[in-house]
């Protein structure tokens, strides 16, 4: 996704044209997976990445091809679910994702056919999927260009920093960072993917 075309782009916005150069930015393949990603999100949510790793990992497990297919997801006993560390909330979650994944055929879906907004409407209908984890599924499952995640942690506070925005009223917040980067466009989830390591470095 670290197009020339991208790189060009962002290098005339002198503000985000110092991160360019300075952070390291290995490319990066989209999974494609959907289905996968989807869950792989909600065992994730709230947890470190060490431990979600271990937690998905036993969830795997408890499949016998170390795969949830949707109908095996769905016919598993909620204690088994469980019992390899998730709590209820998620367990059910996860049940959601492979119903409605078997309700709309969702491992063979032409992603490539569909808009950002479509596939944003259409997967919010699972109970437990919200709109961050869709934008994550876009930018990373589908490789989508032009991605701005505004309720994203790390991205509100790699704005501030970058653009020494004070501003506290979180809705005041997003409207500015919105406005900030849409010189960024179409290119916003490759200045967002430099936001990120850079505030991490």
């Amino acid at each position: 996704m670290n197009s020339q075309a991208a790189i060009a782009h962002l290098q005339q916005e002198a503000t985000i044209r110092p991160l360019l150069t300075k952070i390291e930015m290995p490319d990066f393949t989209p999974s494609g997976r959907i289905y996968y990603d989807l869950l792989e999100s909600i065992v994730s949510q709230q947890l470190s990445v060490k431990v979600a790793d271990v937690i998905f990992k036993r969830f795997l497990s408890l499949f016998p091809d170390n795969y949830p297919h949707p109908d095996s997801v769905v016919a598993i006993e909620f204690e088994k679910l469980r019992s390899v560390g998730l709590s209820g909330q998620k367990a059910s979650y996860l049940q959601n994702v492979a119903k409605f994944a078997i309700e709309n055929d969702l491992e063979k879906i032409d992603w490539a056919s569909m808009h950002d907004d479509e596939i944003l409407s259409f997967l919010i209908q699972i109970k437990g999927v919200g709109k961050w984890t869709v934008q994550m599924l876009l930018m990373f499952s589908l490789g989508r260009p032009d991605i701005f995640p505004v309720d994203d942690l790390g991205i509100q506070q790699g704005m501030q920093r970058l653009f020494n925005i004070e501003e506290q009223n979180p809705r005041l917040l997003k409207i500015r960072m919105t406005e900030l980067a849409e010189p960024w466009r179409p290119w916003r989830t490759v200045a967002c993917r430099y936001l990120w390591r850079w505030k991490d470095s």
